[in-house]
Formats: C-alpha cells, sequence, structure tokens
C-alpha cells in the first residue's frame, strides 16, 4: 500500500483530534489554600501550557471575590466599626455564623490564559464590634491589579500618544465635540 500525504492526513486525524481533545479537557493544577499572612499569590504557567493554549477553545478572565490593593488595605484601622469597614471594603463574601467577628475577603482572578492570582483579608472584630486586628500580608498596588487586567500601561499610553489622545486640551467630550469649542 502506497502512502500519500492525503492518506496520511486522514488516518492520522483521529488521533490529532483526541489529543486535542484531551489537552482542552485537562483540569490546571489543584492549587494550595492561600492564607492572608501571605498576601496575594499569582501561579503562571509553563511554556508549553502556552503552546497548547492556542488549541484550546476561548476562556474569558473570571474575577471572584473582592478585590483589596494596598492603599485599601492601608486605610483600615484598628477601632474602625463594622460599617466603616464595609464601607471601605465591600461586604464580606465569607461573614462565618461561627465565627461572627471575623469577616474574610478571598479574591480569586483565573486569566484565560491560566494564570491565577489569589490573595485572602482576614478581618477581626473585639466584642464591641470595631476591629481589633487584620490580615493581609503582601497585597498588590491598585495599578498592578489594572495592568493584570487590562495589560502594561506603557503599551498603552504608546498606542494613544500615536493616535495623539494624550495631548492636553485634546479630551475626547460626549457627542464627538472637540474641546473648548462649542456647537
Amino acid at each position: 500500500m502506497r502512502f500519500t500525504p492525503l492518506s496520511l492526513l486522514q488516518r492520522s486525524t483521529p488521533l490529532l483530534a483526541a489529543a486535542l481533545l484531551a489537552a482542552c479537557a485537562s483540569q490546571p493544577a489543584p492549587v494550595a489554600p492561600v492564607e492572608a499572612a501571605q498576601g496575594a499569590q499569582t501561579t503562571t504557567i509553563t511554556k508549553a501550557q502556552k503552546f497548547l493554549w492556542f488549541f484550546s477553545p476561548y476562556r474569558p478572565d473570571i474575577q471572584q471575590g473582592n478585590f483589596v490593593s494596598q492603599e485599601t488595605l492601608a486605610q483600615l484601622k484598628t477601632g474602625m466599626t463594622k460599617d466603616q469597614v464595609k464601607f471601605l471594603l465591600g461586604t464580606p463574601l465569607m461573614a462565618d455564623p461561627f465565627h461572627a467577628q471575623r469577616w474574610d475577603y478571598p479574591f480569586r482572578l483565573a486569566k484565560g490564559n491560566g494564570e491565577l492570582t489569589t490573595s485572602v483579608v482576614v478581618v477581626h472584630f473585639d466584642k464591641d464590634d470595631k476591629v481589633a486586628r487584620f490580615e493581609g500580608g503582601n497585597l498588590p498596588s491598585e495599578q498592578d491589579y489594572i495592568a493584570r487586567i487590562a495589560g502594561p500601561l506603557k503599551a498603552f499610553k504608546k498606542s494613544e500618544e500615536a493616535k495623539g489622545n494624550l495631548a492636553p486640551g485634546k479630551a475626547p467630550l460626549p457627542g464627538g465635540q472637540e474641546s473648548g469649542q462649542k456647537q
């Protein structure tokens, strides 16, 4: 029997399809629980996983929980009331009825490319419902978080400068007006 490129392709198609489906169905590596004292942790993917990601279906970025930045945690002070903490950090995702004096703020960002960022902030209250202590560790800043979601700021600035959108007095206005001109 003579092998032609077409017959080789026809014979290898089921094997290739099975390999691609196996790659798509593979689960990410299990992530160890995050301790609040450790701060934010990011798990990156290997070059082989990045290459195989080309063959997988689209996966959106999934954010779960309350993002608490370094700047926000710096505003949290001992002695604050529960209402003040709720205003600053938001409603806690996990308010355990067995530990009413403890609020947990877990955060998880799973990027479509396989990167995973997790963090936990824990706030402990005293018997007067005031902050006794809090744990958060080394958290990312708001700019780090925005760069993780939207990409590096330098690339954005370069593209906007090339378009001429960042020049002073050139901010776009609603309705397509040019800044400083009346219609």
